[in-house]
């Protein structure tokens, strides 16, 4: 089998509770300022929730972010801010046949891809909409005719594909929590079947906007509470009791190696392996043995051993179970491994659903540059069911080296991903 192309991250764009670009999103985690407020939405009133507060306008016109979504908005703001982060724009919409050869920083808008991880798409529209019709007693003629491009999966790709004018493939990936991977993921296998030249690939999340999230999590007793909103997330902690529901979206952008130092591109690390796989055991439940498989198959996949590893940024939701789970499984995997370094993301920011791997890698990516990594905040007392070894509390700590990370993001279903990004090497 030949080798496949080397793929670079040259650009990060997001949007996150506590931060709309790395350098502030990356400042916040080092100087433990969570994102997670006050939140109402209707039928289930006041809550908790990680809420993003980027400029919508500043990519788009009014028109656009009212026919669009939220989730569209999100995704249109990360793919552009990824865009300016690496330097790149593309080429006009229309001005150049597939194949057109490359100049300066552009690139053929036939040869980009969008690839937008999802966890669902379309139920805040529809809720949105049957509570206006029940306003008028159900008469359907009040149903808004933009509800169907609203709702159908691939809208976040396809609202940034309309903003860009960008004409390669766009689409969503649905892989619930384990979805901000999948959609780097991809983006990494198209560059390297060389079927587009740029991609921009990662996860968006809209899901504070629906209350059905909310009434869910409440039902089965996960949903996060606490006095003080900034201590609310807890991974690990005794005294976690659910989930804080976030927005957000982190989209990066992706390009073959060679393109990239033709260009003089700044890289931000390389993506040196991943694995995504299944646990097949339960709908809700997540499994210790899947988990552990997953980050030895992203392991193998770099060609690493688990003691090569600097840093492993965690799932953990601060849900009783799962954070045990997933501790054992680290643990496994990791816990004769003396320079790894483990923490957590969702205790700044909450749990970003489809946007939640993206926006946790990038959070860990400053690292190559800096040689922290970020605490975990809000462990008030470590649960001993989860005191995986070198796990990172209350400060950042530097690193006696710097040079990987591995991401790992679980979802509904039993899905799982991994992703081991490293810094770039001539």
């Amino acid at each position: 089998m030949p080798s496949l192309a080397r793929i670079v991250i040259t650009g990060v764009g997001l949007s996150s509770p506590n931060g709309d670009d790395l350098p502030q999103f990356r400042r916040n985690l080092l100087n433990g300022v969570s994102g997670v407020e006050k939140y109402s939405i209707r039928h289930v009133g006041e809550t908790l929730a990680g809420v993003c507060h980027f400029d919508t306008l500043r990519h788009q016109g009014r028109k656009e972010v009212r026919r669009g979504t939220r989730a569209g908005s999100i995704a249109v703001w990360c793919a552009n801010e990824a865009l300016a982060d690496a330097g790149l724009t593309p080429g006009p919409a229309g001005s150049a046949p597939a194949g057109t050869p490359r100049t300066g920083t552009r690139y053929s808008p036939t040869r980009i891809g969008v690839y937008t991880g999802i966890t669902e798409h379309g139920n805040v529209e529809t809720e949105h909409q049957i509570h206006e019709v029940a306003q008028y007693g159900f008469d359907l003629s009040f149903w808004s005719l933009h509800h169907n491009p609203r709702t159908v999966a691939n809208n976040p790709a396809g609202e940034v594909s309309l903003n860009l004018g960008i004409r390669g493939p766009a689409y969503s990936l649905g892989g619930a929590c384990a979805a901000g991977n999948l959609g780097l993921i991809h983006g990494v296998q198209m560059l390297q079947l060389g079927l587009v030249d740029l991609a921009l690939g990662g996860g968006v999340s809209e899901s504070i906007h629906t209350f059905g999230i909310f009434a869910s999590f409440r039902a089965q007793g996960a949903l996060a509470r606490h006095d003080d909103t900034t201590q609310a997330s807890r991974p690990f902690d005794l005294s976690r009791n659910g989930i804080v529901v976030a927005e957000g979206g982190c989209l990066f952008a992706l390009e073959r190696l060679d393109d990239a130092l033709a260009r003089g591109a700044r890289i931000h690390g390389e993506v040196l392996g991943y694995n995504v796989n299944s646990d097949g055991t339960d709908f809700v439940l997540p499994d210790s043995a899947g988990q552990e498989a997953c980050m030895q198959g992203a392991l193998a996949h770099a060609g690493l051993a688990a003691e090569d590893i600097d840093v492993v940024n965690t799932h953990a939701t601060s849900t009783q179970s799962g954070d045990i789970i997933e501790a054992e499984a680290i643990a496994k995997v990791f816990g004769s491994a003396p320079r790894t370094f483990v923490n957590n993301t969702k205790s700044f920011i909450g749990h970003a659903m489809g946007a939640a791997g993206a926006l946790e890698l990038a959070g860990n990516l400053p690292t190559f540059q800096d040689g922290l990594v970020h605490p975990t905040i809000n462990v008030d007392a470590l649960d001993p069911a989860c005191a995986v070894r070198n796990l990172v509390l209350h400060e950042p700590m530097r690193l006696p080296r710097s040079e990987t990370v591995l991401n790992m993001s679980f979802g509904m279903l039993g899905i799982n991903s991994a992703v081991v990004v490293g810094r770039y090497k001539p």
